[in-house]
């Protein structure tokens, strides 16, 4: 039995997810939310020609090559936001965007310890804070306009670029909100 030929647009955006990741890596931890606009890079150099001397001779190549080549734009002067969902409902985009991604670190604890969190606010935030089993994560989600999704997972305990986990759907939740911002 032949396995399937690789999906060509999803290879790209998991490409452009661990890409996205790894920057904002460079920035160390305790950042902020960080979104991008994903644009298939032939298309962006059609319209925009003096890109092509803003980009490295490699993903130059890459992009001449390979149609589905993504590259990423940081939105800057994001809308204030009382939280992530509210910030993701209030975005939209025009078609000219293929995609997008988010940034956002989280605490997380192992579902039993979650189970045990005290209802009220302030009491499940000192909660989560002192808990021994507490992981800090950073989450990198993108999604393609009615495409694929690619999440990357990196871990603060084991801050390292060879140990991020990665897969379609990792972050169902975060998935779903980066997808209704092209609705």
């Amino acid at each position: 039995m032949t396995e399937p030929a690789p999906d060509p647009a999803r290879s790209a955006l998991a490409e452009s997810v661990l890409e996205i990741e790894r920057h904002v890596a460079e920035g160390g931890w305790d950042g902020p939310v960080r979104v991008f606009a994903l644009v298939r890079t032939q298309e962006a150099l059609l319209t925009e020609p003096g890109l092509a001397a803003q980009l490295d001779p490699t993903v130059l190549a890459a992009a001449t090559a390979q149609p589905w080549h993504l590259t990423s734009i940081e939105q800057e002067d994001l809308p204030a936001a009382p939280d992530l969902e509210t910030l993701l409902a209030g975005l939209s985009w025009p078609p000219t965007v293929e995609g997008m991604a988010v940034t956002v670190e989280r605490v997380v604890l192992p579902p039993d310890a979650e189970e045990a969190m005290p209802a009220d606010g302030s009491a499940a935030l000192e909660y989560l804070l002192a808990h021994p089993e507490r992981q800090d994560v950073r989450l990198a989600v993108g999604a393609l306009r009615d495409g694929p999704s690619w999440c990357a997972v990196r871990m603060r305990g084991s801050d390292d670029a060879g140990q991020v986990g990665q897969g379609a759907d990792l972050v169902p939740g975060l998935v779903a909100a980066v997808r209704s911002t092209f609705d």
